[in-house]
């Protein structure tokens, strides 16, 4: 097998198999039915205990992981961009790259999935699973804000749903789908901004201002990789190295 053919293959193969994926989103659905449902049942009083009268231990579980999956996010952003910019061969290595791609992509959902669920669990918010799930569901809260969260998370979810069927679209017809991480990324940003509660302090600040400068920067030196290389062919070859 040559170096191409190889290369086509890792691609084609998702890092993390299916029955993994459906094994630790049970996992968390799990998780978060016991926190929610069944500790409350079993031990009200451990529950009161952890924030007083207003629990609100679920809201900050809430805002934490969602921190955690929007990083993740623009990291899984960062790396896609990396290989399409034939950076990623420098460091860490295109296999390398697009493993870790697949890999932070589904970590990012796994905390997606739980910042919603364990709302259910806030007593101030009081959203039922139908209003996690389903946008403009969530009448009494925010509506518009939240909606944008749920069709970034939906679009997430239908990005990472393409590593296991790539080998049947094809190359081409992925990338193009791959193209919606961009509208995805930007309704995270959005819904983090207009809706965060950290969004005034000066780390959340750094956070969405790092994280939207360097995906505009790679984004830009993407498009004029291509421009330069359809003005001077030549060159990029030559440069490339093939």
């Amino acid at each position: 097998m040559n170096q191409k053919s190889y290369q086509s293959d890792l691609e084609n193969r998702p890092a993390v198999p299916i029955s993994t994926v459906i094994i630790s989103t049970l996992a968390i659905i799990f998780a978060v039915f016991m926190a929610v449902i069944v500790l409350p049942f079993w031990f009200p009083g451990l529950v009161q205990s952890l924030s007083g009268e207003n629990i609100k231990v679920y809201w900050y579980l809430s805002r934490g992981s969602a921190v955690v999956a929007y990083i993740l996010l623009w990291v899984s952003m960062v790396l896609g961009l990396l290989m399409t910019n034939k950076m990623a061969r420098y460091w860490p290595g295109a296999p390398a790259a697009y493993d870790l791609h697949e890999y932070v992509s589904l970590l990012g959902l796994a905390f997606v999935l739980f910042h919603a669920l364990i709302l259910m669990g806030d007593t101030y918010i009081k959203m039922n699973l139908l209003q996690i799930l389903v946008p403009f569901g969530s009448a009494n809260y925010k509506t518009l804000q939240v909606a944008i969260g749920q069709y970034g998370f939906y679009l997430w979810v239908l990005l990472v749903g393409t590593f296991y069927i790539r080998k049947k679209i094809g190359t081409k017809t992925w990338r193009l789908i791959h193209f919606a991480s961009f509208i995805s990324f930007s309704f995270a940003l959005a819904h983090g901004i207009i809706n965060g509660t950290d969004t005034s302090t000066g780390w959340m600040q750094m956070i969405y201002w790092g994280s939207a400068a360097s995906m505009v920067f790679l984004t830009i030196y993407r498009v004029l990789t291509v421009v330069i290389g359809k003005w001077f062919p030549a060159n990029q070859t030559k440069s490339s190295g093939i």
